[in-house]
């Protein structure tokens, strides 16, 4: 198994040991069919005790294994006739951000989301999913556009948050985010809004002002990674374990506290094992969620995402 994570390590040396086992039943031809049947059994026993109860912690690293599907990913198995849109018209294309036209089932769509690497040069070119106050103009160009012509907006959300360096502070990060809030709220199209992989601060909620917000089940959505989060608490940033379980990140947790509508099913194992199938379930997940807000006018959109929004947390007068 490439990419194991920690936890996938019992599993992935008991694996290799049922393929040594036949390796050498097909080499040496002595019959070890009852002991690959027992340790497969061992195996798939093991396997539902590992996926069957993940941690937060656990989790939030399935959600970042490098070969987890990514926003193009979704587009390619989704949707149909994709053309890219690419700049800002104000400074340059930034590659962490992909959007565009395309058709869901026949139905024209503008697609917006983060865009993570497959390799280290991919993941360079990508500024690994963080984007520059550029990347997230151009969205906002996109989603623009999409509600000038009466377009539903679907985004896909996979960062660890917005760049935070120089550059992109003196070219005005915290305002391109804040201008994307106040824009999205106001659109006048359904806007539907999945978080695929990490759902990381500010650099998420940019493109997350939907009327209808999806997680994939192992994904996370957090004001702040736990690795930061346990450097500010704690000043140990190796605490991101214990960060990640008290902060309430993972779409149970998110579910049950109504910052979102509904957990998409992710394939056993997680979404990078059955990349078909999770675009499959998205796909349903889109179409129904794109059903119930056709039903609104432009209006009911608008308040609706306001009444969203205006439930999350709790109210206490001084």
């Amino acid at each position: 198994m490439a990419n194991e994570l920690p936890f996938e390590k019992p599993l992935v040396e008991l694996q290799d040991k049922i393929k040594e086992l036949r390796r050498f039943t097909e080499e040496k031809g002595i019959d070890f069919s009852e002991e690959v049947a027992r340790l497969e059994q061992k195996a798939k026993d093991l396997a539902e005790q590992i996926y069957g109860s993940l941690t937060p912690w656990q989790r939030v690293q399935l959600a970042r294994h490098p070969e987890r599907p990514t926003t193009l990913d979704y587009i390619d198995h989704i949707f149909t006739d994709f053309l890219e849109v690419h700049g800002d018209r104000l400074f340059g294309d930034d590659l962490a951000i992909v959007g565009g036209i395309a058709k869901l089932d026949g139905r024209p769509v503008t697609i917006v989301g983060h865009q993570k690497g497959k390799d280290t040069k991919d993941n360079i070119k990508r500024n690994f999913g963080m984007a520059h106050p550029e990347g997230y103009r151009k969205a906002l160009r996109i989603m623009q556009q999409a509600d000038k012509f009466g377009r539903p907006i679907i985004c896909f959300i996979n960062t660890s948050g917005a760049y935070p360096g120089k550059a992109a502070e003196e070219r005005g990060q915290s305002e391109a985010i804040a201008r994307n809030l106040l824009e999205m709220a106001r659109f006048r199209v359904p806007i539907i809004c999945v978080v695929i992989g990490e759902g990381g601060s500010g650099g998420a909620l940019a493109i997350g002002v939907g009327n209808r917000v999806y997680m994939l089940e192992n994904s996370y959505y957090s004001v702040i990674a736990p690795e930061s989060a346990a450097a500010i608490l704690w000043r140990d940033a190796s605490l991101a374990m214990r960060a990640a379980e008290t902060m309430k990140i993972t779409a149970p947790d998110l579910k049950a506290l109504g910052v979102i509508e509904d957990i998409i099913e992710e394939p056993f194992g997680g979404a990078h094992r059955d990349v078909m199938l999770q675009a499959s379930l998205v796909k349903a997940k889109l179409l129904e969620g794109l059903k119930q807000l056709e039903q609104l006018s432009p209006e009911e959109l608008i308040q609706d995402r306001y009444e969203k929004f205006k439930q999350i947390g709790s109210y206490a007068s001084l």
